[in-house]
């Protein structure tokens, strides 16, 4: 084995993310819009709107964090209410996007129990994913292994890269979940 072999991989820091990170974040999510299927947005938004979304989840004092290689972001989650109505705002939907380079290496678990741990601190009930493709079989098995189960599809609810694609909704329980009141 050679030496480059036997080093150990540079450590994961997970970390909320700062208004230096977004160009990093929407260079990921570039990569996701234009060659993905996890996303179901076909024009990449600007840096400008990818600033306001990241203001928009923290203030409401959500998380949105970011996972640091070697200085150098490899990926993102956040969570935000999973609709506008303040009836749901005990329930939050989970999103993350890796880098290319970070997809398969353990980054996106890493990232979603941090989030989890930090909705559930800040008294969130329920956490879903909204996962763009059913064959996403990435996003899915993380989400598996952090006790989310599958709770539905929406079948051809989007047409991306000319074909229908599925969205596969999976929801895990934080905290109390709801065996009593959140207030």
């Amino acid at each position: 084995m050679s030496q480059e072999a036997l080093k150990p991989a540079p450590a994961i820091t997970l970390r909320p993310s700062t208004e230096a990170d977004i160009p990093a974040i929407h260079a990921i999510y570039e990569q996701a819009v234009l060659h993905g299927t996890g996303t179901f947005e076909t024009e990449v938004p600007d840096l400008a709107e990818m600033t306001r979304r990241r203001a928009e989840v923290l203030g409401r004092a959500l998380p949105w964090l970011v996972a640091e290689q070697d200085g150098e972001v490899t990926g993102y989650a956040y969570a935000n209410y999973f609709r506008p109505r303040m009836a749901y705002r005990f329930c939050l939907e989970d999103s993350i996007y890796l880098s290319p380079a970070a997809q398969g290496k353990g980054v996106g678990k890493l990232l979603l129990a941090e989030l989890m741990a930090r909705c559930e601190a800040a008294g969130a009930r329920q956490m879903l994913a909204v996962i763009g493709d059913a064959q996403n079989k990435g996003s899915i098995g993380v989400h598996t292994s952090l006790g989310f189960e599958h709770t539905g599809v929406l079948k051809s609810a989007g047409w991306k890269f000319g074909r229908w694609l599925d969205v596969v909704l999976m929801q895990r329980q934080l905290g109390p979940g709801d065996t009593n009141s959140p207030a």
